[in-house]
């Protein structure tokens, strides 16, 4: 698959351009209301028996939970990211992410799962889908051509993200789905961290492409859901009847914050990508840093494949720094004041967050006295952030002499 613009597909205007205009059911007013409503009212009896024969018709309303013009313009706009026939909507990426494998694997099933996989995920496999019968098998992140020697005759479904949760490494999604469609398997892939702008699982012919919105389509750190996108018909009416028929649904004032974020994803995630690089560069200087896990440098794992399919990065990911004890890395985070320490990322500000290693994969090995921290740069100014990461350092330099 050729490598395509950033901002360009077969629409005419540029993707920035459309998803500011997208999921805007009133032209005549820039931002969406609000539509708080459980009970929706019919004008009679006709109009109540037409709406009961197709309860989920995207231009009516039969009840709250089934969807509102909020939460339907906020499908649209998700939709006019990737090219999707349909977006089902969530509380949370975890939710979706549950919906999704609980909707298409029934006991007795097996599930290739990717063991860079983010850690609720691995969770949920080893637990809840344990506990119905439905078996998961890890394969390393690097594989793809090889990873047919997993396949079963009981396997359904390959799973994948890329980058991996934590450890970045990237997949060879192509190569991935080609195993798949020979083997008549379903795919799905955690797209949270690229978004479609950066990289559109659905071009490459994945079937469920699921984000978590909490982090970057959001990006102001002040609502949680999740979206799970496909460009099948049959996929689509499949979920979205498991996802409401479990109670899940999205509050329309989380749709609404949602929507207001999408509307500068495109100039946010540049403007992440160009401080994330600059503080990239520096910590290459430090002495204390031994290794950089950001997909667009050769050291990530996967980056030839970066180069051929991804549009470009973000500002999130991993450093690998060499400390003592546990006390030299109390130090760091303690001495750092713009960096906050906290769970999630994708929103205007900077986290620092340790990573603890919940598998031992060969691409992402480290020493004893390594430990991997994750990096999510915001909004500030990066000069800002290298003094303040600068500040961490001396810290643990002062505690170690």
């Amino acid at each position: 698959m050729s490598k395509k613009s950033p901002i360009e597909n077969s629409y005419t205007r540029h993707l920035s351009t459309r998803i500011v205009h997208a999921g805007r059911p009133d032209p005549r007013v820039v931002t969406s209301p609000v539509f708080h409503a459980s009970t929706v009212l019919f004008q009679d009896y006709a109009e109540f028996k037409a709406r009961e024969a197709a309860p989920l018709d995207r231009e009516h309303m039969y009840y709250g939970r089934m969807g509102t013009p909020t939460t339907r313009a906020l499908e649209d706009a998700v939709c006019e990211l990737d090219g999707s026939v349909g977006a089902v909507l969530s509380t949370s990426g975890t939710a979706s992410m549950a919906s999704i494998l609980n909707c298409f694997l029934s006991p007795g099933d097996h599930l290739l799962m990717v063991d860079s996989v983010y850690g609720p995920t691995r969770k949920f496999c080893v637990g809840s889908l344990a506990r119905r019968g439905v078996r998961t098998t890890f394969y390393d992140p690097l594989m793809s051509d090889d990873l047919e020697s997993l396949v079963e005759d009981s396997t359904r479904m390959i799973f994948m993200e890329s980058p991996g949760s934590a450890t970045f490494e990237i997949q060879d999604v192509p190569a991935i789905v080609a195993v798949a469609k020979k083997h008549g398997l379903l795919t799905a892939i955690d797209n949270t961290w690229a978004t479609p702008l950066l990289f559109d699982p659905l071009d490459f012919d994945v079937d469920l492409s699921m984000q978590s919105g909490t982090k970057y389509l959001n990006g102001h750190a002040d609502c949680l859901f999740g979206v799970t996108t496909t460009r099948s018909p049959e996929l689509y009416t499949q979920l979205h009847h498991h996802t409401l028929a479990h109670g899940m649904h999205l509050a329309p004032d989380d749709a609404s914050l949602a929507l207001r974020g999408m509307r500068t994803l495109a100039i946010r995630l540049e403007a992440h990508d160009r401080g994330a690089r600059t503080v990239a560069n520096w910590l290459e200087t430090q002495p204390r840093v031994t290794r950089l896990l950001h997909p667009a440098w050769e050291s990530c794992p996967g980056h030839e494949i970066f180069e051929r399919d991804f549009q470009g990065a973000n500002g999130l990911f991993g450093t690998i720094v060499r400390r003592e004890d546990e006390a030299a890395l109390a130090a760091f985070i303690d001495a750092l004041e713009l960096f906050g320490v906290g769970f999630s990322w994708g929103g205007f500000e900077s986290l620092c967050l340790p990573m603890q290693a919940t598998r031992n994969l060969p691409s992402v090995a480290l020493a004893d006295d390594e430990v991997l921290i994750r990096l999510h740069i915001g909004l500030e100014h990066p000069d800002d952030l290298i003094a303040d990461l600068a500040r961490g350092f001396a810290a643990m330099d002062r505690l170690e002499r």
